[in-house]
């Protein structure tokens, strides 16, 4: 079953067209990631689903229906947890503030968790529960991002550039738990410079450039696809 589809998204940043008819899925229990060079409308594609940059044109099906025109809250409320490239974290408010208030957030889904579980997918949270956010490194940071993300119980996770200027030893605990948001039957759409850990993780690739789709396909066609790998992704 298919829980996310684009239709032939279009998207603008004042008159720069940038998402030029964008088609993909995310269907149940699937690790989907997007990637492509800097400025290939990765991060774009993201933030038109949850309507932080909303489409002009075309269709964004979520378990059914379009929400394409609806408002970020209204989408996010669908069971999406997103996590931004910037991570979203406040400066002022504690880690086990930043667990409740998702967790109070979440008020009605019977998917939540328990602000416990964050702290036993990253141990380092709970050491630092009552540190405000800007006391936290920027790999605690994106600890948190996830944990946060993760305590809503979505039905689908959405994360940008996860790995982007964290220490190897963060990484390694990202993809463990992200690894195990898969085992939990959580479809996740990643967009990701980092090939190994994207291709390691994903189930089904997509490669932008441009604004378009240029290839799509599962993680085994992508690496027997080397023209793909050196055009779009110098790898």
């Amino acid at each position: 079953m298919v829980m996310l589809e684009l239709q032939q998204l279009h998207t603008y940043y004042g008159d720069s067209h940038i998402l030029q008819g964008i088609d993909l899925q995310v269907k149940e229990s699937q690790c989907v990631a997007v990637l492509g060079r800097n400025g290939a409308g990765k991060s774009t594609t993201l933030r038109s689903i949850v309507g932080l940059t909303p489409c002009r044109r075309g269709r964004i099906v979520l378990n059914g229906q379009d929400v394409g025109a609806l408002p970020t809250h209204a989408i996010i409320k669908r069971g999406i947890a997103y996590v931004p490239e910037n991570r979203g974290i406040f400066a002022s408010v504690t880690v086990l503030e930043h667990l409740h208030m998702a967790y109070a957030a979440a008020r009605g889904r019977n998917k939540r968790r328990p602000v416990d579980y964050a702290f036993e997918l990253f141990p380092r949270l709970a050491e630092r529960r009552s540190s405000a956010g800007g006391q936290l490194s920027g790999g605690e940071q994106q600890m948190l991002a996830v944990a946060r993300a993760l305590v809503t119980g979505p039905d689908l996770l959405i994360l940008d550039e996860p790995s982007e200027g964290l220490a190897p030893v963060i990484v390694e605990r990202l993809e463990a738990v992200l690894h195990q948001v898969k085992r939990e039957q959580i479809p996740i759409l990643l967009v990701e410079q980092n090939y190994a850990l994207a291709t390691r993780l994903a189930d089904y690739t997509y490669v932008l450039s441009q604004g378009r789709v240029q290839f799509a396909g599962t993680v085994e066609e992508l690496k027997a696809n080397e023209q793909v790998r050196r055009m779009y992704l110098a790898v």
